[in-house]
């Protein structure tokens, strides 16, 4: 299946009132960090029915659908590519470990980040002592390549393995963009629902200099009283 053929038939899902409303949700507007994105409206499950028909689409094709200006278009590439690592053998997994990075400038909004980041980078790295690539990634001056580093941690925490996500939010503690500190809290709060005390730890070190977003969110589940201390705290 071509590229072209994917988007048409994403095309025929189009809803203008969910478009507008994609563009707002997304921050598209000049000088937000996803200036400039299209959509046409098609919802997530709708994409994710195209692409689960899709499957075999090549790289070609793929790297067409994620040079598209629709956004949907980028998430359906990214739902084949994780539908084909998750199917693939070893040397396959490789290719596709390769696919995604040499294409991250076009992972370039959050949903399309924590859609795919953990699903490949995140399940490839699981098993390896080898992780320079997330502080590789971390290191990078894109945006995106930074969040791809630290969502992909959520495949170890879902492994009850914690450290890598521990390091990069320290990494990233004094980071500005609320996309950053947003994934940071995430995490940890992920972090905190299967090892509470490990999220203590981080919080009780860092707590005072955490961005207020960042702290929020890793807090979010924790016991009211809890969230006091760490909220009332001076900075």
């Amino acid at each position: 299946m071509t590229a072209e053929k994917i988007k048409q038939q994403l095309i025929t899902f189009g809803n203008p009132e969910k478009a507008a409303h994609s563009k707002r949700f997304f921050k598209t507007g000049k000088g937000q960090y996803g200036e400039g994105d299209r959509f046409i409206g098609c919802t997530v499950p709708e994409t994710r029915s195209v692409a689960r028909v899709h499957y075999h689409t090549s790289f070609t094709e793929l790297k067409k659908l994620l040079s598209d200006e629709l956004h949907e278009c980028r998430l359906c590439a990214l739902m084949i590519l994780v539908a084909q690592f998750q199917k693939a053998d070893e040397l396959k997994r490789s290719e596709i470990v390769d696919f995604y990075l040499g294409h991250t400038s076009r992972i370039n909004n959050w949903d399309l980040v924590d859609y795919s980041s953990y699903q490949i980078i995140g399940e490839w790295l699981k098993n390896k002592e080898d992780r320079s690539l997330l502080y590789t990634l971390a290191q990078s001056s894109l945006l995106w390549e930074q969040r791809i580093a630290m969502v992909s941690t959520m495949a170890f925490i879902r492994n009850n393995d914690f450290a890598d996500t521990i390091h990069l939010s320290e990494l990233f503690l004094t980071h500005r963009h609320d996309l950053m500190q947003k994934a940071c809290g995430w995490m940890l709060r992920e972090v905190g629902k299967r090892d509470e005390a490990v999220l203590a730890s981080f919080l009780e070190r860092f707590h005072q200099v955490m961005p207020r977003t960042m702290l929020r969110y890793a807090i979010e589940r924790l016991a009211p009283e809890k969230k006091g201390y760490y909220m009332q705290r001076p900075k």
